[in-house]
C-alpha cells in the first residue's frame, strides 16, 4: 500500500514546480509505483481477480496520461519515461 510519506517522496521526485501535485508527470509516477506494488501482490496471490481488475484500470489510466503527455510535450514525456524506465512504443 502506498503510504502518505511514500507518496510525498514520489511527488517530490516528479514535480515540475514547488506546489505541483497534479501534473501528468506526478500522476504517471504515482500510478507507476501503485502498479509495481500491486503487481508484486498479484505474484503472491495469483487468484485475486478483484485486485487484478484494479491493476488493469490503473495501467489504462497511466497509459492515458502518457499519451496525453506525448501529444502535448514530447520533451517532458522523454524525461519522465527515462526517469521511470517506461517502455516506448
Amino acid at each position: 500500500m502506498l503510504t502518505a510519506t511514500k507518496k510525498l517522496k514520489i511527488i517530490k521526485g516528479a514535480q515540475i514546480h514547488e506546489k505541483d501535485s497534479g501534473s501528468p508527470e506526478v500522476q504517471i509516477s504515482i500510478l507507476s509505483k501503485k502498479i509495481d506494488e500491486l503487481a508484486s501482490h498479484l505474484k503472491k496471490h495469483n487468484k485475486d481477480n478483484h485486485s487484478r481488475r484494479g491493476l488493469l484500470a490503473m495501467v489504462a489510466d497511466r497509459q492515458t496520461h502518457i499519451k496525453y503527455l506525448q501529444r502535448k510535450d514530447i520533451k517532458r514525456y522523454n524525461t519522465i519515461a527515462k526517469k521511470l524506465d517506461l517502455k516506448k512504443k
